[in-house]
């Protein structure tokens, strides 16, 4: 699903590029552009990057 339409950045990108360790809103602008055009995007970045944060926290704290 496209994420940012200015950028025609999808979710799978987004995912992508946090499991490979980008980690803030920041860094996921300076990387894939997100939320630098019309901002309409930035919810649903911070929420998927959110997701994906909490995913891992859990796959850690299940693994120990």
């Amino acid at each position: 699903m496209y994420v940012c339409i200015c950028r025609a950045v999808t979710d799978k990108q987004l995912q992508e590029a946090i499991s490979e360790g980008t980690n803030n809103l920041r860094d996921l602008r300076r990387q894939l552009g997100v939320v630098s055009s019309c901002g309409k995007c930035g919810r649903c970045v911070r929420e998927i990057l959110q997701q994906c944060q909490q995913a891992a926290t859990a796959e850690v704290s299940s693994a120990a």
